[in-house]
């Protein structure tokens, strides 16, 4: 009698993900669950924010000193969350490292800034380096944030996206630090790279 050979079921079944929105977020926060500051919310992911190593903490703080000379303190937000395109604002709000706004800072005391009233976005990039060049400048783009700059402290690389369209950025230019780059929001002051860089370690 022959015999029957059965295969394997292959179990495409897609992992259980739970995607968590602003309002959550806000619930957890007053559960004591979350701690401000302490996360950010990215489609629907609630990522921890890992601690700042020096080097991070000293390319935050040369990229807050030289845009606020170019813009004004006033216009220069810190790390703090901002609203993104209408359909990711449930289940988005990003902290970008710094923001460089189109309205004095005072006039967002009890509101997100909306992505209409960003000139520039920085991330100051080491672990989540392809994170903030991938997922982030995606969300950023479908935004219409006009332009996001992403400092990558390994490669010691600045990536400057613009032209968001469709849901990307159609510019990506990447500058070594030794040359120049001009924010669109004042073209006339150019930075050089290694300026938002720390020292070399030996």
């Amino acid at each position: 009698m022959p015999s029957a050979t059965y295969e394997p079921e292959l179990d495409t079944t897609r992992p259980f993900r739970i995607r968590w929105t602003r309002n959550d977020c806000e619930r957890f926060e007053r559960d004591g669950l979350l701690t401000p500051g302490k996360y950010e919310l990215i489609e629907g992911d609630i990522l921890r924010k890992m601690p700042q190593k020096r080097p991070h903490l000293f390319a935050t703080s040369l990229t807050l000193s030289l845009m606020n000379r170019i813009f004004g303190e006033d216009y220069v937000q810190l790390p703090g969350p901002i609203d993104v395109s209408p359909e990711d604002n449930l289940t988005s709000e990003p902290e970008p490292d710094v923001t460089v706004l189109a309205r004095p800072l005072a006039e967002f005391s009890a509101t997100n800034p909306r992505p209409d009233d960003i000139r520039l976005l920085v991330e100051i990039s080491d672990a989540t380096r392809y994170f903030d060049r991938g997922t982030k400048a995606n969300l950023y783009a479908r935004a219409e944030i006009v332009e996001y700059w992403s400092l990558d402290l390994v490669q010691r690389k600045l990536h400057v996206h613009r032209e968001p369209r469709d849901g990307k950025y159609q510019s990506v230019t990447v500058h070594g630090e030794n040359q120049s780059i001009a924010p669109l929001a004042a073209p006339d002051q150019a930075i050089l790279v290694s300026a938002l860089l720390p020292p070399k370690s030996e």
